[in-house]
């Protein structure tokens, strides 16, 4: 057997991998496409990190995991696990339980102090289609104390974090953490006002494999910053990464990235009782960029009073301060090109509370709920979902599954009027026990943005931290194809 049959064996066989089924066709002689539309198919496998959680004696995190149904998917075989990925290469971890026994009830693991590790998990088969994991942490007391939160996510090439800090009053780490059987190189960049911070201690980071690494950004430059750009660019291998912003009065909560760089992004859910919102640009280019700035409100798109553009210079951190520029009505951040698109990141800082009794989280740029898009470790009490349709009216189905101590998965429809951000009465499992999932599905009109706002009370202050949600990539676009043999005897 020569080398191009070989080759094309191998390509055949790495697609069946994936989606569980494909064959091979030769283009029509004509010229036309052979293989007619592209099918969608349910991934067989996924993998997802979870950064360390806290390095607070005081510290009690929760892990939720969670799989939708989905039409397809791969009988009943498969799992989902989590396994430690420890800072240093063979120290060992306790690791906590958290193992589904069948998608649509999600199941809970928790971890206590310090000591708890950095996660990586795959999920294969029927367990992978969607498969989402919730890490939310509350810390009683001292610097970040309040609630912290963050969706575990894929390994990936590059990153971007604007609205991280070296100033006194914050204490910021950005966590790499490399789920493979290879070392991992790293870049870590910070852009401030005037542009590149010089140092060369970010540069050629070597993270091990099956290992985390918290690296604190203020070793990284000389000069203390209210606002940074973090920038994670991956020479080789892949890495999880996510900041944690931890602030001695404001409380604190997880960074997760932008969105990748464009001309549009829109910034979802910020809760309507905001104190306080700061919004923090990058351009990564050589070209400035120029924003028109609005709100997508409860009552449509509003302009902030003199904040109705943005000009973000090319290569230097932007910070714009909005206030309690929600005004009581929840809100979505929509940034669009006054001329000529230029790409850019974004992220939202937001303060509630009042006096000494502040926290703060985080909302970055995200993209749309897309086909299905899921959030974990959702409570009877404390949970907000917001939906965005900044574009057009849109319609979708949200799924409260069922509760992962108890109770049946019950789903409602919901329109979303153009131009608009809703706080939307979301399902509650009927006879719910422990917590829930919930999952927002596509059904027609424009692209839905959508977050979720989760509240808990510590003593006499409220904790909270806001997720977005964001395709789940649940589905595979799979060229439909017919068996040719008479290529094998080319």
């Amino acid at each position: 057997m020569n080398r191009t049959t070989l080759s094309l064996i191998a390509g055949v066989t790495a697609l069946a991998a994936v989606t569980g089924f494909a064959a091979l066709s030769a283009p029509d002689a004509s010229g036309g496409d052979a293989t007619g539309a592209a099918a969608r198919l349910p991934v067989e496998r996924t993998s997802l990190v979870c950064p360390a959680p806290s390095t607070s004696d005081l510290a009690e995190t929760a892990y939720t995991s969670f799989t939708p149904v989905t039409k397809g998917a791969a009988g009943s075989g498969g799992k989902a696990e989590l396994r430690a990925a420890p800072d240093k290469p063979g120290k060992g971890a306790e690791v906590p339980e958290v193992a589904p026994k069948a998608p649509g009830t999600p199941v809970t693991g928790a971890g206590s102090g310090a000591d708890v590790p950095a996660l990586v998990g795959t999920a294969e088969g029927r367990f992978a289609p969607g498969w989402t994991v919730q890490q939310t942490t509350e810390v009683a007391a001292g610097t970040g104390r309040g609630l912290q939160g963050i969706a575990c996510a894929e390994a990936d090439t590059d990153f971007w974090f604007p609205g991280a800090s070296t100033a006194s009053d914050r204490t910021d780490y950005v966590h790499l953490t490399n789920p493979d059987d290879s070392a991992a190189v790293v870049d870590v960049e910070l852009y401030g006002k005037d542009g590149a911070l010089k140092s060369t201690v970010g540069e050629g980071i070597t993270v091990q494999p099956h290992t985390s690494e918290p690296i604190l950004l203020s070793t990284l430059g000389d000069t203390g910053q209210n606002d940074l750009t973090v920038h994670v660019n991956v020479r080789s291998g892949r890495v999880g990464a996510a900041v944690q912003a931890l602030d001695d009065r404001l409380g604190g909560d997880w960074l997760a990235p932008s969105a990748s760089p464009a001309g549009t992004l829109v910034l979802p859910g910020i809760p309507k009782d905001a104190a306080a919102v700061r919004l923090v640009l990058f351009t990564p280019g050589d070209t400035d960029a120029d924003l028109k700035l609005r709100l997508a409100s409860r009552s449509g798109m509003i302009t902030p009073a003199g904040h109705e553009t943005v000009h973000v210079k090319a290569g230097a951190t932007t910070t714009v301060e909005l206030g309690n520029v929600t005004r009581g009505e929840a809100g979505s951040l929509v940034l669009t090109p006054t001329g000529r698109s230029v790409p850019v990141v974004a992220a939202a800082r937001v303060v509630r509370g009042k006096d000494g009794k502040q926290e703060t989280a985080f909302i970055p740029a995200g993209g749309p709920v897309g086909e299905r898009a899921t959030s974990a470790d959702n409570r009877a009490e404390g949970t907000t979902l917001s939906l965005s349709a900044p574009e057009g009216g849109a319609k979708v189905r949200i799924t409260a599954s069922a509760g992962s101590e108890g109770g049946t998965a019950v789903s409602k429809t919901v329109t979303v009027k153009g131009g608009t951000t809703q706080d939307v009465e979301a399902p509650v499992p009927g006879g719910l026990k422990g917590t829930y999932a919930l999952t927002v599905e596509s059904l027609s009109g424009g692209p839905v943005y959508a977050a979720r706002l989760l509240t808990a009370t510590e003593g006499d202050t409220t904790g909270f931290t806001i997720q977005t949600l964001r395709d789940d990539r649940g589905m595979v676009a799979v060229p439909v194809t017919e068996e040719d043999l008479t290529v094998l005897q080319k």
